[in-house]
């Protein structure tokens, strides 16, 4: 990677986990007053349109062609409202900040599910290390919940590991459809996550479940706008330019952006233990993420 390819990059990933991260604190905002399948549909929707409208204004078409169906549903499902609606649900019970740590195991997910799907991308004993090392700390970071008595700590702790799965199997497939361009990936995204989402939504709550959002717009479009749309084209970009384990190095940076922000404007707190986990998984994935490849890989 030359010096500018490098900046870009640079620039790209600190750019997009800022953003990203930013959602947490909104759908935090959000959490307590709106149903998680109308904050799913509201943030997937809104992001849809403004994509659409720009497609439109550069005399592009913003509905699929045959070829794109498929990937956009798929896409749709994994890194939309399936996540959008996981994570809006478990930002009801448990903090900002240790959620976007969780999280932030999707590079581990991604390295394993790499070495089986790609030849070039084979798990090193290295990175085999940086795992298991983040195993660790996913580990501290659940395993008090599990034995607490509040149940509904575990339950959000386990559906954000669950989120990062979906991220990981999204960002594997996305390398597979080097046919679609990455901004229509992104706009494909929203539009199925949207539609999706919305017909859940109504399906069961009806329109009343869209009563509170109003209330707090400004809110949803921030999520949507800054915390979707925008970081979500440059994801998927960074995906197609240095494939998904490089570009699954924005784990690595948004649970420090996530967990800053949650401090600074939800006025949450860090114990040791989600500091010690964060960072253990954080060296987990820094390891899986810059070990250079081996000639012969682990199987």
């Amino acid at each position: 990677m030359i010096k500018s390819e490098r900046q870009l990059y640079v620039i790209q990933l600190f750019s997009c986990s800022l953003m990203w991260s930013s959602g947490f604190i909104f759908m935090k905002l959000l959490a307590d007053k709106v149903d998680p399948f109308a904050i799913a549909s509201t943030r997937a929707a809104l992001a849809a349109l403004v994509l659409s409208l720009w497609f439109s204004l550069r005399g592009h078409s913003p509905l699929p062609s045959r070829r794109e169906f498929v990937p956009w549903l798929i896409l749709g499902t994994l890194n939309g409202w399936l996540p959008n609606v996981l994570t809006a649900f478990a930002l009801e019970h448990a903090a900002a900040g240790p959620s976007a740590m969780i999280q932030a195991s999707g590079p581990l997910m991604v390295a394993v599910l790499s070495h089986i799907a790609f030849v070039d991308e084979k798990l090193t004993l290295r990175r085999l290390g940086g795992v298991l090392i983040g195993l660790v700390g996913i580990t501290l970071l659940i395993g008090p919940a599990a034995v607490s008595a509040d149940g509904s700590t575990l339950i959000g702790s386990l559906a954000m590991v669950i989120v990062s799965l979906c991220y990981a199997l999204g960002n594997i497939y996305a390398k597979f459809i080097p046919h679609v361009q990455p901004a229509r990936m992104a706009l494909g995204q929203q539009v199925v996550s949207g539609l999706v989402a919305t017909l859940l939504a109504l399906g069961l709550g009806g329109i009343s479940v869209y009563g509170p959002i109003m209330i707090d717009w400004p809110v949803a479009f921030s999520l949507s706008i800054f915390s979707t749309a925008m970081p979500i084209t440059i994801f998927m970009y960074l995906i197609r330019q240095q494939g998904p384990t490089k570009a699954a190095m924005i784990g690595y940076l948004m649970p420090v952006f996530a967990a800053l922000l949650s401090v600074v404007f939800l006025g949450e707190t860090l114990g040791l233990r989600e500091i010690a986990g964060g960072f253990i998984v954080l060296f987990g994935v820094a390891i899986v993420s810059t070990a250079p490849k081996a000639a012969v890989p682990v199987t």
